[in-house]
């Protein structure tokens, strides 16, 4: 077995890249990271800024906050001999994730030393730059540590620690870099993040699968769920499904639009578990449901209608959008799954591209339409007379002389660059994933196994060793000269 191994110093050297990055972390903060002047500094008006912020934006960070930590955590427990990795990795990426996002992020929009003048301006005082900080960066952080673990998704079980370690800090730059030009120089707008975090989570955890390809991956005996494991998984569909309306609402502009995107996600949450549940049950032999499909198929609709759940979908709209998510996602996992594997070699540990990666891109092409057809009947009907106008809040190009065509293609235009730079930067990583894997060469063993990664795993397993040996005997009684099947239940009414 893989735990009775002795280690070397090859396979110990996730423990030096861990500390050494952490290390290189710890001084860029210290050099760069402040807290921000405006909120979390004692300034003009930070009193009244940072109770603003706090009342505002801290309630959705802690409902993002626990879909990060518990409802993916838990939702990829659904491996039978991989729960506590799938949990412990998925805290120590968010975690280095958070870190460098707010690095990476913060060197794209560093500020003066003092916070009225701008970086660069003669009246700044000082010409070292600095990052701010504040509960804005914490939940801007946990959108782009989403991405991350819909990318970890993909891979579970089928990578070590270091690699994973690679993976996070890859996919964390490029992240930030496809989403600066997706919303500052395209001008897309996505308010739950469907087209930056999903879409592009999606397809850059595929593209790195493809590359790590390994026929052993799915042969693997662990790679199968038990009724513990899909129950774990299902508590962390619950928790993703109940804060998802938080998710997609909060970047929205507080207000009337941020109300609309709690809303349109809400019932759109609803829809697409009624659709899944049906659908489930008429796709499978058995006309039974499928955990597969209800652990993921359910949550597609908060993925779908992410990118336009600001926008004026109407409530029925988003009931039709939920249905016809669950529904792809559904068939994706009952379909177009096993293709990807049979035909393209992509073995998706966790149907990503079901729950993220096509719902991701219907709900990208929603958000064409939706910004297509926008026009001030459907946005200002009762805002007569006001000078905030509701659909140049949704839509800033519009108030600097854009139009609905003009903004529907940058819609376009940003899933066409954020598909690229997912693919493109997933295949790079993969190959940096593949030499590094060398270091830690998993074999069909490890896959799938909690062996690999914690300490003692024997120690912890459910079946002690005096049942084991109790099965093994009766394993060896025959009954009318038959041999007697025998199951941990059977050995312990034994």
């Amino acid at each position: 077995m893989a735990s009775g191994r002795e280690k070397t110093m090859k396979s110990s050297s996730h423990i030096f890249a861990m500390i050494f990055l952490q290390i290189i972390i710890v001084i860029l903060f210290s050099l760069f990271v402040r807290y921000d002047p405006k909120t979390a500094q004692r300034s003009e008006k930070s009193v009244e800024n940072g109770d603003g912020q706090m009342k505002d934006t801290y309630p959705i960070f802690q409902d993002v906050h626990v879909m990060i930590f518990l409802g993916f955590g838990f939702l990829m427990t659904f491996l039978k001999k991989y729960g506590l990795s799938a949990v412990s990795l998925n805290l120590m990426c968010s975690a280095l994730a958070i870190e460098v996002f707010t690095l990476v992020y913060g060197f794209f929009h560093l500020h003066c030393e003092d916070p009225k003048f701008s970086l660069g301006s003669s009246a700044c005082p000082s010409s070292w730059p600095y990052i701010d900080v504040n509960v804005g960066t914490m939940i801007s952080a946990d959108f782009a540590t989403a991405a991350v673990l819909i990318s970890f998704g993909v891979v579970l079980g089928v990578t070590s620690p270091l690699q994973l370690i690679v993976m996070t800090v890859m996919e964390t730059i490029i992240f930030v870099v496809n989403e600066v030009i997706g919303r500052d120089f395209i001008g897309a707008v996505d308010a739950g993040d469907t087209i930056f975090v999903h879409l592009f989570g999606a397809y850059f955890g595929l593209s790195v699968v493809r590359v790590l390809y390994n026929p052993e991956h799915a042969k693997s005996e662990k790679e199968g769920s038990s009724y513990s494991s899909d129950l774990f998984s299902m508590v962390g569909t619950i928790f993703l499904w109940m804060f998802w309306p938080s998710f997609n609402g909060g970047a929205a502009a507080t207000g009337d639009a941020q109300q609309r995107a709690v809303i349109n996600t809400y019932y759109s949450l609803c829809s697409c578990v009624m659709a899944a549940f049906a659908f489930s049950a008429l796709v499978t032999p058995s006309k039974k449901f499928s955990m597969e499909h209800l652990q993921n198929a359910t949550l597609a609709g908060g993925v779908s209608v992410g990118a336009c759940a600001d926008m004026m979908l109407t409530p029925g709209g988003s009931l039709a959008i939920g249905s016809l998510a669950g529904i792809l996602s559904v068939c994706g996992f009952q379909y177009i799954q096993p293709c990807l594997l049979k035909k393209l070699k992509i073995h998706d540990s966790c149907g990503v591209n079901n729950l993220h990666g096509m719902p991701g891109l219907f709900g990208g092409l929603l958000s064409v339409l939706m910004a297509g057809i926008a026009s001030p009947d459907s946005y200002d009907k009762f805002s007569h007379g006001m000078e905030d106008k509701s659909l140049t809040e949704i839509f800033p190009a519009l108030a600097e002389g854009g139009t609905a065509a003009g903004q529907a293609l940058s819609q376009l235009l940003a899933i066409i660059v954020t598909l690229a730079f997912a693919i493109v930067g997933g295949l790079v990583t993969g190959l940096l994933m593949h030499m590094v894997g060398k270091m830690e060469r998993m074999e069909g063993e490890d896959f799938y196994n909690d062996d690999w990664n914690i300490d003692e795993i024997e120690a912890k397993d459910e079946v002690s060793e005096d049942l084991k040996v109790l099965m093994e005997d009766l394993k060896n009684i025959k009954f009318n000269g038959q041999p007697v099947i025998v199951s941990e239940k059977s050995a312990l009414l034994a």
